[in-house]
């Protein structure tokens, strides 16, 4: 071995190959037939989630719809079928508590059983706490955790074993922008989506060379309705007027339809990650160039655009002092 060997000097060497291989791969497409492919996708009862299932069904695909409630996806069934974008055949209903992992892990089961196998799993579902820190929980970042990024570890780890033993597979996480730029008043939201945004991108550099493909999609704001169903805190009426605002603007939000087709032609490519909206590009790109300029930029934003706290957090009350206890003296 010559004596100038050093680990430093083979890591560099891994490191080149990497970016080469990168390289000579980034732009291929690595396109699967759609039709008759099975794509389960979660959240699937409205919004981005419906969205996206419209847009596999009208290419050919099988669908498993998974929701919390049964009657929201028997209603997004009645669409697609009034549309014509699928056969009653090709479609299975089953309503799941993503944040359950027994509940997800027999979800699984049932469309495997069903279809015979899950070609594309799509992260879809999720919830969002608008409001300031002070008035957000220890429960609700909880309950982001669980559903935003446990609900996806939940549906990858009961599919993964069946993907690996076909070596291949389509994992898509729908994460945001808030897994890249930390936006005030949407802390809960933001811790969740930051995790499965390091989640997705260490599943991609696990699974690809076993055939499976992870895409991370990090959109920006998007016109899916998800002002309505957004939990408000603090002076919820002042938090509920700007988030409707931002989330409805032509400007700023992008139509559910233009990115469910962005997320589905990423999907079919087998693209690591994107992201959805300009703005949501340039503040991604911004963050990670200058981490501190975007910190002091979303500082203002909060102390001048955004609604104050109506109160501050109240102080834990501090534990009672123990009561000494009589021990007795030795003889």
């Amino acid at each position: 071995m010559s004596s100038n060997f050093s680990p430093f000097s083979l890591l560099r060497g891994i490191a080149s190959a990497a970016f080469a291989a990168a390289g000579s791969i980034v732009g291929q497409a690595v396109a699967a037939p759609v039709r008759g492919r099975v794509v389960l996708i979660t959240g699937s009862s409205s919004g981005l989630g419906l969205a996206l299932a419209e847009r596999y069904a009208t290419a050919g695909a099988k669908l498993v719809l998974t929701a919390r409630s049964m009657d929201d996806l028997t209603a997004a069934k009645e669409r697609l079928l009034h549309r014509g974008a699928i056969r009653e055949a090709d479609i299975l209903l089953l309503p799941c508590d993503i944040a359950k992992a027994d509940d997800v892990s027999s979800m699984i089961h049932a469309a495997i059983a069903h279809f015979g196998r899950v070609d594309v799993l799509i992260n879809n579902a999720g919830i969002i706490q608008v409001g300031p820190i002070e008035s957000q929980t220890v429960e609700a970042f909880q309950q982001a955790m669980q559903t935003n990024f446990f609900g996806a570890v939940h549906t990858v780890q009961a599919v993964l074993p069946h993907m690996l033993a076909r070596r291949t597979g389509k994992i898509v996480n729908i994460a945001s922008i808030a897994g890249k730029f930390a936006m005030p008043h949407l802390l809960p939201y933001v811790a969740s989506k930051f995790a499965l945004v390091g989640y997705s991108e260490g599943l991609h550099a696990e699974l690809r060379h076993k055939g499976i493909r992870v895409t991370t999609v990090c959109p920006g704001l998007m016109r899916t309705g998800s002002q309505n169903h957004a939990q408000f805190s603090g002076n919820a009426r002042a938090e509920s007027r700007w988030f409707t605002i931002a989330a409805t603007m032509p400007l700023l939000a992008a139509s559910v339809k233009r990115a469910a087709n962005r997320i589905y032609m990423a999907e079919h490519d087998g693209r690591a990650e994107i992201t959805i909206t300009p703005q949501a590009w340039l503040a991604a790109r911004f963050a990670g160039a200058h981490p501190e300029a975007s910190q002091i930029a979303a500082a203002i934003v909060n102390e001048y655009l955004l609604p104050n706290a109506p109160y501050a957090i109240a102080a834990p009350s501090a534990p009672a002092p123990a009561t000494p206890h009589a021990t007795a003296s030795p003889a």
